[in-house]
């Protein structure tokens, strides 16, 4: 298997600091794993969750199976029990362990995670310093590292599961800081009318950014309608307010699929809040609910009920894109330390601007998650990544408060099922004007 990467633009500088980016990256996984109990590192709660030894080694296998495996001169894989294990959706590389069944896995154990981890690092180093120089090469490594932090955030939502289902309820880190979010009024940006420009040009992200994936290519032309968005996140009291209004138990707020969804599924509140509606389970622990902070783990459903509500809509993609294009990342993402919600910042000097654009939660769009016109997928197995999912799911924007810095930017294009919620999903009201 010969897999393909467009090359980008700006490489000829990236040797000096590919070999510290990927230490970095690399690292981070691990330390985001110390805190978790060997003993929980094998759980597996639901199909969607899975075990944090499990993602230690797939992202591993990634780089053994998609770099090494291609790249490295006289390669021998680790261990080739580990190609079946640990590959996630690559039907072309070769049969998997099912997804539902990862739990299952008892070897390797966490001790032998560890260690494949650290030959691959060894040989990917070794590799990094001969021809981390070769641009189509470095993209691959980068797409590798991108692929690695997607799975850092999936490791931490995926242990605040596993730890919620269990009796004791544990913390995954019990002194992670309790901030309390100051009250602040929502109002409303009117957005762009007329033709604009989204998504990422083929030699860069349309912001600047070196690194995109191909799902947020090509840049293309799109029309807005006149529209408003609202200038923060909906927050955990406007949503206890919506279901305090019997929101649940009103058909007409609720798309068909999210009536039958919630019947089923026996919803009434947003995934860890408690039945009293008055604390939540959190990576710190359950903790009282903050009525400032922003609304997280909702489907799809749930955000567009209460948009609904509300009397307003969720924002399409191309609305949340170019409104976010002229923005800086930055909010309360993974590096703030906080692993939880917060409250919108005080508004800009001049009382005007969008706050909370990046980070708190995954916001969803009212945007099927498709291709742009145009699209290409990546050539080879890499191609899997991201276009064979482009099908009955929702795109989301923005990252969350356990996405890293410098993984996040305008054009970036997360996607979800409408009925997921483990994850950091909320919600921004938008408005027809």
């Amino acid at each position: 298997m010969r897999s393909e990467i467009r090359p980008k633009a700006n490489t000829d500088s990236i040797r000096p600091s590919l070999s510290e980016r990927y230490l970095a990256v690399r690292s981070l996984s691990e330390a985001l794993a110390r805190p978790i109990a060997e003993g929980f590192m094998a759980r597996q709660t639901m199909p969607e969750v899975s075990p944090t030894k499990w993602h230690l080694a797939h992202v591993t296998w990634f780089f053994e199976r998609m770099v090494l495996a291609e790249h490295q001169s006289g390669f021998a894989p680790h261990d080739e029990r580990y190609w079946y294990l640990f590959n996630s959706y690559y039907n072309s590389m070769g049969p998997m362990h099912p997804r539902a069944e990862r739990g299952r896995i008892e070897r390797p154990d966490v001790s032998e995670v560890l260690a494949y981890r650290a030959a691959v690092d060894a040989a990917m180093l070794t590799l990094i310093a001969a021809r981390g120089d070769e641009p189509a090469l470095a993209q691959l490594i980068e797409l590798g590292l991108n692929h690695e932090q997607q799975h850092q955030e999936l490791l931490l939502t995926d242990i605040l599961h596993v730890l919620s289902q269990d009796p004791a309820r544990p913390a995954y880190r019990a002194d992670l800081p309790l901030v309390s979010a100051t009250a602040s009024a929502m109002g409303r940006e009117d957005g762009a009318e007329g033709v604009v420009e989204i998504g990422a040009a083929a030699d860069g992200g349309g912001d600047g950014d070196p690194f995109t994936f191909d799902n947020e290519t090509p840049r293309h032309r799109t029309y807005l309608q006149r529209h408003a968005l609202a200038d923060r996140l909906v927050v955990n009291a406007e949503y206890r307010a919506f279901i305090e209004d019997g929101a649940y138990r009103q058909p007409s707020l609720w798309m068909a699929d999210g009536w039958a969804k919630i019947r089923e599924a026996g919803w009434s509140r947003p995934l860890y809040w408690s039945e009293h509606l008055s604390t939540q389970f959190t990576l710190g622990g359950e903790r009282e609910l903050d009525p400032h902070a922003a609304v997280s783990h909702l489907s799809y459903y749930e955000a567009d009920a209460f948009a609904r509500w509300a009397g307003a809509r969720l924002p399409t993609e191309a609305e949340w894109e170019h409104a976010a294009a002229a923005l800086p990342v930055d909010g309360n993402l993974l590096d703030a330390g906080r692993l939880q919600t917060g409250g919108a910042p005080a508004k800009a000097g001049d009382g005007t601007g969008l706050r909370q654009v990046y980070g708190d939660v995954w916001e969803w769009t009212a945007s099927a998650y498709a291709p742009y016109p145009g699209f290409r997928p990546l050539a080879g197995s890499l191609g899997e990544y991201n276009g064979k999912f482009m099908c009955n799911q929702m795109s989301v924007r923005g990252g969350s408060c356990l996405t890293s810095r410098d993984h996040v930017r305008a054009s970036y294009r997360s996607f979800f099922y409408p009925h997921d919620r483990w994850q950091a999903l909320g919600l921004r009201l938008a408005y027809d004007a």
